[in-house]
């Protein structure tokens, strides 16, 4: 659920509002700054790890054909999910992010509204670089 601090953002929509901070699609942003976004104004992000999928299926969509299947073989991730467990198997990551930032590419920024009497989902679905673009 958004924070009252999302709500201050300017801006009519999820699009608009995160436009500010630098989170459109299309950017290349920092792993970091997707995690702070997503606990200052209770977004949810999703890592993507497969190009088309980012790009071509609805979160709808996503969702529902891989919620039957273990979450860490799931093609994509919550940024929440991704960071504790890269940091429980491997206690220097932060230190390596701090060297060397990890840069994902926005691909959508939107909302799920089902239901009127409940706040609308605002997501991010960003995609993960390549293990070879990675400069570690």
């Amino acid at each position: 659920m958004t924070t009252d601090a999302y709500r201050m953002l300017p801006g009519a929509s999820p699009s608009e509002k995160l436009k500010g901070l630098g989170i459109a699609p299309g950017k290349k942003v920092d792993l970091r700054e997707l995690y702070a976004a997503a606990g200052t104004y209770g977004i949810v992000v999703y890592l993507f790890f497969d190009e088309q999928l980012a790009r071509t299926t609805s979160l709808e969509l996503v969702i529902h054909q891989f919620r039957d299947v273990p979450e860490f073989e799931r093609p994509y991730v919550r940024v929440e999910e991704f960071l504790r467990f890269v940091q429980e198997n491997d206690p220097t990551f932060h230190q390596v992010m701090q060297a060397h930032p990890i840069t994902l590419e926005v691909i959508t920024v939107a909302e799920i509204a089902a239901n009127p009497a409940i706040p609308a989902l605002v997501y991010i679905n960003a995609l993960m670089p390549y293990l070879d673009e990675l400069h570690l």
